[in-house]
């Protein structure tokens, strides 16, 4: 329930995480993270938009992580990218539903509180730390 663009800024800020506070290029992100660039330009461009990542110019320029990856969590970079919407009224407009949502989207809607709790109870360090310092990225 999580887009393949969220996927993808959350390796993104993973790696921007793991990476020391060393400025990196998007052709460098992209390699490691398995981003397409062009893709990877506009991703960079919303969590910088968000204060989430800056670039620096220059020789040795690139983006790195705003912020303290310790209190940043997947939640905070989903909600940036592609927040996951709750469900608090009938999607359908039905009348019957209004103050009670039906068995479908009740249970629609816990699956995307699950998604929220678990992504909000951990931080982009902790993902980092359990991988060895290295980005868990599947096929790395």
């Amino acid at each position: 329930m999580v887009s393949q663009t969220a996927e993808y800024a959350l390796r993104t800020i993973i790696w921007l995480a793991s990476s020391a506070d060393v400025p990196l290029t998007t052709q460098q992100i992209a390699e490691a993270t398995r981003v397409p660039p062009g893709y990877l330009a506009k991703i960079l461009q919303s969590l910088g938009r968000a204060g989430l990542v800056k670039s620096q110019r220059g020789i040795k320029g690139g983006f790195v992580l705003v912020g303290d990856p310790h209190s940043l969590t997947p939640w905070d970079v989903v909600k940036v990218i592609d927040p996951v919407r709750r469900i608090e009224h009938c999607p359908l407009g039905l009348e019957n539903h209004r103050s009670v949502l039906c068995p479908l989207h009740r249970k629609l809607d816990a699956a995307m509180a699950q998604i929220e709790t678990a992504l909000a109870g951990v931080t982009i360090a902790d993902l980092v730390e359990e991988a060895g310092g290295e980005p868990p990225f599947c096929g790395s």
